[in-house]
């Protein structure tokens, strides 16, 4: 587990950075809804040091989840009791995509737009478009994607590399209380382990500097090791690990 405070402050950012359509509070733990798109957005994470489950508060939680046809999934980010992730494989509950949040300081204005990125404060079809295309699978819905990104409302950057005419690469900064947070970075399928996530990383860290960070953070699949790799080379580091329980 992170530093509970550390944690606490990644996570009540990236409530705000990636908003969900609903929330509900349960007894120390953060209910969110957005139709099943990104697990993040949907799923029941703990908000309090300690935060306990009980089959009565399982259940409920299924109950809500259901209600809105999305599969029951928790977020364990380490704030929760140490039983809960024991309970809830009890309960039927599979443990997947492990994924670490990981952080580097940015207390400098060495970082610089490159100049094959555009920036652009308001997001378009077009940047949705192609970034869900790029990413497929069940985050190739355009138009829910669209609807969370248009729901942000701290200051935040969309982003695209153009090479040859044609965008390759996209990400999305969200700048609050001294942090910046990147999102949706993602690379043409047949362009990808080239760097050019290194591009979009880099641009987004100047422009969240220019907003008064001193703090970038992401989160990352443990399985991806081209993604963490470049991370890591650009002297991010682990904050903190999490995994997701979801229903069977």
């Amino acid at each position: 587990m992170g530093d509970p405070s550390l944690v606490f402050a990644l996570e009540s950012r990236l409530v705000n950075a990636w908003p969900s359509f609903e929330t509900q509070l349960c007894d120390g733990w953060l209910l969110r809804l957005a139709r099943g798109y990104s697990k993040r957005a949907n799923s029941a994470t703990p908000i309090i040091a300690g935060a306990a489950v009980d089959d009565t508060l399982i259940d409920h939680l299924i109950k809500q989840f259901l209600k809105h046809n999305v599969r029951p999934t928790f977020r364990l980010t380490g704030l929760e009791s140490p039983d809960v992730d024991a309970q809830l494989a009890a309960r039927g509950f599979d443990s997947i995509e492990p994924t670490f949040g990981m952080i580097t300081e940015i207390e400098t204005d060495a970082w610089e737009i490159d100049a094959s990125v555009t920036l652009e404060e308001t997001v378009s079809k077009r940047w949705v478009r192609e970034t869900a295309s790029s990413y497929g699978g069940d985050k190739a819905d355009d138009a829910t994607l669209m609807e969370i990104v248009s729901r942000i409302r701290q200051p935040h950057m969309f982003a695209s590399l153009d090479l040859d005419g044609t965008n390759v690469a996209w990400g999305l900064g969200v700048a609050e209380r001294g942090y910046v947070g990147l999102y949706d970075i993602v690379v043409s399928p047949d362009l990808r382990g080239l760097g050019l996530g290194r591009q979009i990383v880099t641009s987004l860290i100047a422009w969240g500097r220019r907003e008064g960070a001193t703090v970038a953070y992401l989160q990352v699949r443990e399985e991806n090791e081209v993604a963490r790799a470049l991370y890591a080379s650009l002297g991010f580091r682990d904050a903190y690990r999490y995994t997701h329980r979801v229903m069977r």
